[in-house]
């Protein structure tokens, strides 16, 4: 079998998943070994990821369905160099990076979703012959928060505001802003064993210390399964492929097997006649494409702790309890394919569980067994890297935080004791906290 060894000079195994690499495509990264077949795979999958979609019908059938609805015309938009998104600054900047999930309330206060005439989240763009659902715009409350060694830290509050209705008003509307996130390790998140998981779940804070993490269980609606839900903000996405199609469905409204109708409502007639690219819009081979080129991108590696201050910082995050969602360590499946993800341990400090972060970030939005206050942990392994790769910084699921700091500071509910914790450090601990998270 042939073996494909990518270029790249490092000082550890051949089949280490790491890169070396932090710079700018620091997140971009193959994998050092793959098989030749592997490596056109992964190649297929990245010109699609990076590949503008267009119009059906075109002279291109392989690139051709985007729409009839949709937000971007690219993966790399919302994931820019497989990094972060961002929000807008300003009211009158456009949501590039962004989009905006959706639900009802109904008259007896019940919350239906997805919502019945715009779905599941809004689509801001349409093809010539669709009206797009809306428009979306960003309004942010500033002040500020006092350390207590008197520190003033600016921080922004975030408002959806949407207008321009194009099918009923949105009055009843609940909104929760994302911004893309980073891709990193996907495939080793996907490949974590499911008791791993579960065995870091405590939902009735049976030890005492006031974090209460438990599983969002999603039924699959094909099989009536239930699997644990391990990817998105609201850890609502129990696997890899089930994240790709959704994206290409909600963000590009590309159908595929999984997703075979166009991402339109009953009430959205223009919608329900656009011309398909096909049935579906992305293959099957397309689809395995992409995903192999998530599951074998490599991740970032982590920087040594090497001096006195970030030996502090690590101390820091860790008397600040800030582990105990944060997870460092799992152990991937000895099972899982391709063998490249298998049997490996990683570090990427989550527990993959939901947590209520308390009522400054409530989206006031069930998702799945989410409540409107639950989150699940991000991972923060290469969270050093957000404004090496995207030359901007924003933190949490709608992009409110520019710095480390803010983020921390918006965690209440359950991390309320370790944000006390960072506000009742001196500057020299803060500083040697942020430092040490930048090494990840």
């Amino acid at each position: 079998m042939l073996i494909l060894l990518m270029p790249q000079s490092t000082s550890w195994a051949d089949d280490s998943p790491y890169t070396e690499n932090r710079h700018r495509l620091a997140l971009k990264q193959s994998m050092k070994t793959m098989t030749a077949d592997q490596f056109a795979e992964f190649s297929q999958g990245r010109r699609l990821f990076e590949q503008m979609w267009v119009i059906a019908p075109s002279l291109d059938d392989d690139i051709d369905g985007l729409g009839p609805l949709y937000n971007s015309i690219s993966c790399l938009q919302c994931h820019p160099a497989n990094g972060r998104g961002h929000a807008p600054d300003k009211p009158e900047q456009k949501l590039d990076a962004m989009l905006v999930r959706l639900s009802q309330l109904d008259k007896k206060g019940n919350i239906i979703t997805p919502h019945p005439v715009y779905g599941e989240q809004l689509q801001d763009k349409a093809v010539p012959s669709v009206k797009a659902e809306g428009h979306v715009s960003m309004a942010y409350r500033y002040f500020n928060v006092t350390l207590k060694d008197g520190t003033a830290v600016p921080m922004r509050e975030p408002k959806v505001m949407l207008s321009q209705a194009a099918y009923t008003d949105f009055s009843d509307v609940l909104t929760s802003a994302r911004i893309g996130p980073a891709l990193i390790g996907m495939g080793f998140i996907n490949a974590i064993p499911a008791e791993q998981i579960i065995a870091n779940a405590d939902p009735d804070d049976l030890n005492g210390d006031g974090i209460s993490g438990r599983v969002n269980w999603i039924k699959d609606s094909m099989t009536g399964l239930t699997h644990i839900g391990r990817f998105g903000y609201k850890a609502n996405v129990a696997s890899l492929k089930a994240q790709v199609v959704n994206a290409f469905h909600g963000d590009l409204g590309i159908t595929s097997s999984i997703h075979p109708k166009e991402n339109c409502t009953l009430v959205q007639s223009d919608c329900l006649k656009a011309l398909s690219g096909g049935e579906p819009e992305l293959r099957e081979a397309q689809l395995n494409a992409v995903t192999v080129y998530m599951q074998l991108l490599a991740i970032p590696k982590p920087l040594s702790i090497d001096n006195e201050q970030l030996l502090l910082g690590q101390q820091m995050f860790n008397k600040s309890n800030c582990l105990a969602c944060h997870h460092a360590k799992f152990t991937t499946s000895k099972e899982t394919k391709p063998q490249q993800l298998a049997s490996t341990t990683i570090s990427p400090y989550s527990d993959f569980l939901l947590h209520d972060m308390g009522e400054g970030l409530a989206d006031g939005r069930p998702d799945q067994g989410a409540t409107g206050r639950e989150w699940r942990t991000t991972p923060l392994w290469a969270i050093g890297l957000s404004k090496i790769v995207n030359s901007h910084a924003n933190y949490l699921h709608d992009g409110r935080a520019r710095t480390l700091l803010e983020a921390i500071l918006w965690h209440g509910g359950e991390a309320q004791a370790s944000q006390q914790a960072v506000i009742n450090m001196s500057s020299e601990q803060r500083e040697a906290l942020l430092n040490y998270l930048q090494r990840l």
